[in-house]
């Protein structure tokens, strides 16, 4: 550790002597380039307004769309977009540093009504998304969101927890509940096609883990969906994450390099040929998690320690004549094992080790390329080709007291990869009337290997067997229809298809905006997402040894979404935001069984999967989510959302029940300051930050242990007649982020510490029973945590 601290602060001391040049003035450039939001045609001749300290620059777009203001002065800036004809948009607070060029790409809305232009503010626009179809339940975030909020680690996931209607599943994890539903039905969207899980340890199926893959320094402004998403998204009920990937510095090669809780961090950026702007971006990650576990740091793995390593690439290959060309990948592999025979009697191997040996390893990855071509100003298409991929093989092992090996308990290698294509077709017929159809088109392939050890047969016995393939056509079209600058609709359909099922899924959604400041949204959804892998194609061996595979016929999970949502922007940088929405589950999976299970709980501690299952279960979501929000203002910000709701679901035995994530209510306060401590004639700009989260949500709902049957089995017997009829105390966390940044000519240092629950709140995470004692114990979160950054940009 102390050879790290000692290669910070040389880093620090050498940038300071290089960086800051007492006769040079920081200054930097801003650049990008604007669109027709829906053509996505360049357009020339937009103005261009900034303005900092009092002073303003301008600069107008050319024939390509492209601008870059010259010289501007370091520090927060607002920006101005203006064209004859779109409706303005102003960006404020927009940190200018001087070591990196600002690239602000945008997007702008033309307007039904020339002769009454609508000024669209970065108050309203902030709240919108960049899929402009979206009319109810969606928000865009920023890199310097997921990097400003306490406690989010900059994981897009954990930042996403503190929106309204949103709550984390645990704190191990950045496993998300929206609304009430299960984790697993998330949607994850990587440049306009569907990727696996992009976490490390993340399951097959899953759509969380402890680390996030995804690298926020290479990210776009990306959209985050919670419900009735339009007809382009499918194969998912519960939410979207709709991420893109920023393009490369076109002009000037740039650096970042970082250290901190998740890792030794390098990114890279620049031309790969100036005159056509063409740009590459990459980041590379390796695990710095060995460091801290030396220095007693406890991060819930008990004596495990997790090591991981990733990467983050987008090349992009801009041209006129014959269309844009992108290229971009996202890969990671990790491991961690949970050696209960190397502990000590009295060492606690974590919550996941009981008497045994666990190894566990995922290897996941995507690459991709996209071609977007023009046929005219008003038409274009875009044609996506992308391969995926994870593997996930996991160990159990049994050992004697002395620590020797007894048996093999399991053993599993899960591969599965996909292949998709995505088409898509745009036409602008005019301001009022567009119209995109599409079709993503996914070759699944599998290979299921898994075997465990029976001990009233005395041998080893496959659960699962399986390669084969399957394919889904998903279909679809959207009609977005302007009435004017205050109506607007958006409908659409969207159609499932599979080798033995399908869904014809119709979407729609209206704004009505009354003034600049307000509007009323509606929208609806039907939705659908195919089973879980490990269950659909599990596999019953039988006594003869031969097999059959009970689920392989299980049709599609479907859901009803409902929203209606009221806005108003309250001047000052403030806006108040309201939802209620209502959620109808119907086809959820159930055991034929009249037992309790029911596929909407998955990613709870529900570990059951029933021998045979059917789709006649039924679930509902509703509640109320509030959100009132200050944009960063004179180095302020706060985020305050509230959410009430009730999740009930039906199994087999036809008992209503609260679901695993029926938590009731969930409460997030976010805000913090920043603290200029420079004068304003000084070479560095030097700021102080302070950033804080608290959150109050109902306790996890959980099913009780059967003490009695417990201690006849010896081991952890739950009473499922009482599923999930059990809740804890509520939970309870408060973490706090202290940074401090030296902003240079040409370097910029940040140092930041990031301590959360520091409170130290015992927050219970689950129960299993102690054979050794005969006693239920509960196992609580993570306790306080601190996190430790230094990050420099040139």
């Amino acid at each position: 550790m102390k050879s790290i601290l000692s290669l910070i602060l040389s880093l620090s001391f050498s940038t300071l002597m290089l960086g800051y040049d007492a006769r040079e003035d920081i200054s930097q450039n801003i650049k990008g380039r604007v669109l027709d939001q829906q053509s996505q045609m360049p357009l020339p001749g937009v103005n261009v307004l900034v303005e900092i300290k009092g002073q303003t620059y301008g600069a107008s777009t050319d024939f390509d769309g492209y601008y870059k203001v010259e010289s501007v002065p370091t520090g927060r800036i607002n920006i101005q977009f203006s064209f004859i004809g779109y409706q303005n948009i102003t960006m404020n607070n927009i940190e200018l540093l001087g070591s990196k060029e600002l690239i602000l790409n945008v997007s702008m809305r033309e307007s039904t009504e020339t002769l009454d232009e609508i000024v669209v503010s970065a108050k309203t626009e902030k709240t919108r998304t960049q899929n402009e179809r979206v009319n109810v339940s969606g928000r865009t975030f920023s890199i310097e969101e997921s990097q400003r909020f306490a406690g989010a680690n900059n994981d897009v996931s954990r930042m996403a927890a503190n929106f309204a209607g949103v709550q984390r599943a645990n704190d191990a994890t950045n496993d998300i509940v929206i609304r009430g539903n299960s984790p697993f039905g998330l949607i994850w969207r990587l440049e306009g096609m569907d990727i696996p899980n992009p976490n490390h340890f993340g399951g097959i199926g899953a759509t969380g883990g402890p680390v996030s893959m995804l690298n926020n320094n290479v990210l776009a402004n990306s959209d985050f969906i919670t419900s009735a998403f339009p007809s382009d998204y499918g194969d998912g009920i519960s939410g979207v994450f709709d991420l893109r990937m920023r393009n490369g510095n076109y002009e000037k090669h740039e650096f970042l390099g970082q250290i901190g809780f998740n890792g030794f961090e390098f990114g890279a950026e620049g031309p790969i040929n100036k005159e056509r702007k063409s740009s590459y971006l990459l980041n590379y990650r390796y695990s710095t998690l060995g460091v801290f576990s030396a220095l007693g740091i406890d991060f819930g793995t008990g004596t495990a320690i997790p090591q991981y390593q990733d990467l983050n690439l987008k090349l992009n290959f801009p041209s006129r004549k014959l269309g844009t060309i992108q290229v971009f990948a996202l890969g990671g592999v990790s491991a961690i094992d949970f050696l209960d025979s190397e502990n000590d009697e009295d060492e606690d191997g974590g919550f996941y080790s009981d008497d045994e040996d666990l190894r566990n390893r995922v290897n996941s990855g995507v690459i991709g390329a996209s071609h977007q071509y023009f046929y005219s100003p008003k038409t274009y298409s875009k044609v996506s080709l992308a391969y995926s991929g994870i593997q996930n093989k996991t160990s159990i092992d049994t050992f004697n007291v002395d620590g020797t090996l007894s048996s093999a308990q399991y053993r599993q290698n899960f591969v599965r990869s996909n292949f998709q294509v995505n088409a898509l077709l745009n036409h602008k017929f005019n301001v009022k009337h567009v119209v995109r159809v599409g079709a993503y088109i996914t070759r699944s392939q599998y290979d299921l290997n898994d075997s465990a050890y029976r001990y009233d047969w005395d041998r080893f016995v496959n659960l699962r067997d399986l390669q084969g393939s399957t394919m889904m056509y998903q279909p679809y079209a959207n009609w977005q229809y302007r009435f004017n600058d205050e109506w607007e609709m958006n409908t659409g359909i969207h159609t499932v298809i599979t080798e033995k099922h399908h869904s014809i899924e119709p979407r729609w959604g209206m704004s009505y905006r009354p003034t600049a400041k307000s509007s009323f949204n509606i929208g609806y959804g039907l939705h659908s997402q195919q089973a879980n892998e490990l269950l659909l194609y599990r596999e019953e061996v039988l006594q003869d040894g031969s097999s059959v595979r009970p689920n392989e016929n299980l049709d599609l999970v479907k859901s009803h979404h409902f929203v209606l949502g009221y806005q108003q922007n309250l001047g000052g940088n403030w806006n108040f935001k309201a939802e209620t929405y209502y959620q109808h589950i119907y086809d959820a999976i159930v055991s034929v069984l009249p037992n309790s299970y029911s596929s909407v709980n998955s990613g709870s501690f529900d570990f059951r999967i029933p021998d045979t299952a059917q789709n006649a279960g039924l679930a509902y979501n509703y509640g109320l989510d509030l959100t009132l929000e200050k944009f960063m203002d004179r180095g302020f910000y706060m985020l305050n959302t509230i959410s009430i709701f009730e999740s009930k679901y039906r199994g087999n035995d036809q008992v209503w029940r609260n679901t695993a994530f029926n938590g009731n209510f969930v409460w997030n306060l976010v805000g913090g300051k920043e603290f200029v401590l420079s004068k304003p004639q000084a070479k560095s700009r030097k700021t102080l930050t302070v950033d804080a989260k608290v959150t109050l949500a109902g306790g996890q709902r959980y099913t009780p242990i059967d003490l009695v049957a417990s201690i006849a089995d010896g081991e952890a017997v739950y009473d499922n007649s009482r599923a999930f009829g059990e809740q804890y105390d509520p939970y309870f966390r408060a973490d706090i982020r202290i940074g401090y940044k030296i902003a240079g000519s040409r370097f910029t240092q940040e140092w930041a510490i990031d301590v959360q629950n520091v409170t130290n709140q015992d927050n219970p995470f689950g129960q299993d029973f102690n054979a050794a004692t005969g006693t239920i114990e509960t196992t609580n979160q993570l306790g306080l945590f601190p996190m430790f950054l230094y990050r420099i940009t040139f």
